[in-house]
């Protein structure tokens, strides 16, 4: 099993969003960063767990667990002109983005706030902490995880 950290704006999508779909699953699309997509295409397996990050918020931090129900398959929404994520060179036959769907798991009893792990001198090397870091969706090592679920 691996490790994730999944970012969503929650006026786009929340954990509460996730919680009240039917089944509580939910494709994660609309990413568009070719280093997040391999990610989604390439790594993400069934199991993995990642946490539910809140970004561009009051409070951006870890407000939750999803679990990895689906793994990567084209991202249609990049399909139709109609959408925001809509993406011309991206066609049915050969696909540029894709996705995955995710379960809720649960609700972190509190945010763990991104200044929090930014402070704990054990995860300096956690790359949402690092200098220049956006990318959306980004790997985690056991370590990393178990001390952020120590946190809450």
């Amino acid at each position: 099993m691996a490790y994730w950290l999944m970012k969503s704006e929650p006026n786009e999508f929340s954990i509460d969003d996730l919680s009240n779909r039917p089944e509580q699953i939910e494709p994660w699309d609309g990413v568009r960063n070719y280093q997040a997509r391999n990610m989604l295409k390439d790594q993400m397996q069934l199991g993995d767990q990642a946490f539910f990050y809140h970004s561009n918020c009051d409070i951006p931090g870890i407000v939750g667990i999803v679990e990895i129900v689906r793994t990567g398959y084209p991202d249609d929404k990049a399909f139709d002109p109609h959408d925001k994520h809509y993406d011309p060179k991206s066609l049915p036959e050969n696909p540029r983005w894709y996705r995955v769907d995710v379960k809720f798991g649960r609700k972190l009893a509190r945010t763990i706030s991104l200044k929090q792990l930014k402070e704990h001198p054990d995860l300096v090397d956690l790359q949402l902490v690092q200098r220049g870091n956006r990318l959306s969706i980004m790997p985690l090592t056991p370590r990393q995880w178990q001390i952020i679920l120590a946190l809450e």
